[in-house]
């Protein structure tokens, strides 16, 4: 079994030893009840590793780091998937399960038929909570760089900014064209996914009027807590790394 990994933001220097923050230290030993000698592995979510041996010191535990390495096992397709608001536990689903397929960014957005409404306070509470489940994520699926969660934007204020997208696709599961049939991605991805009763006819003019293609996984509706996950699968083997 591979060693578990945990997500460290503070500088990792050199080989050495250093005493693990509490959150760590507790989940190591008291979630995963390693001890004294067990391997563990440190990553800053920039693409740092640190191969590492638990150590206890008195009330107190520590890490000999034994070897640091930058260590990618980033995707090379880049994509951003652009969510609408879900209820909680259908979002924390779509956060981790992105995480790990590998893309880039997520960017939840508020839709007319969202069932959920964040703003203000709550919704960075939220953003802050869909955070650490990327961490979470990263440290299960080995990813040592940590995907942004951006803040909860509206839908109109996201199609009329400018992001780093080369082409913004948007789900239509009545219409649109298959993934297959696109031009090969060049540069970032954007992919639009509805709330759970759909975009309405005005956000789905909005978006092809931004510029957006729009796309359909099949003659099936997905629900959105599946369709913007198969969306990625499909889209990393057609032109990722699966």
């Amino acid at each position: 079994m591979s060693a578990p990994r945990f997500f460290c933001d503070e500088v990792i220097s050199g080989p050495g030893e250093r005493i693990l923050p509490e959150r760590i230290a507790h989940h190591a030993a008291r979630v995963l009840r390693m001890g004294d000698g067990d391997s563990l592995v440190l990553f800053d979510g920039r693409g740092l590793e640190a191969c590492a041996t638990l150590v206890r010191r008195e009330r107190s535990w520590w890490a000999r780091i034994e070897s640091i390495a930058q260590v990618s096992r980033e995707s090379s397709l880049d994509v951003v998937l652009v969510q609408a608001l879900a209820a909680a536990d259908k979002m924390d689903w779509v956060v981790q399960k992105a995480v790990e397929l590998g893309v880039s960014a997520i960017q939840p957005v508020r839709a007319a038929r969202s069932v959920v409404r964040l703003s203000g306070e709550r919704a960075d509470k939220r953003v802050l909570h869909w955070r650490q489940v990327a961490v979470s994520a990263c440290e299960q699926s080995g990813r040592n760089r940590v995907p942004e969660v951006r803040p909860v934007s509206d839908l109109e204020a996201y199609l009329a900014s400018n992001p780093d997208a080369s082409r913004r696709l948007v789900l239509e599961p009545l219409g649109g064209v298959g993934l297959k049939n696109l031009d090969e991605p060049f540069g970032p991805q954007h992919f639009l996914v509805g709330p759970e009763g759909g975009w309405t006819a005005e956000e789905s003019a909005a978006c092809r009027a931004a510029g957006c293609v729009g796309v359909t996984l099949g003659p099936r509706v997905l629900r959105t807590e599946t369709a913007g996950l198969a969306a990625v699968a499909a889209m990393q083997v057609l032109w990722g790394d699966f």
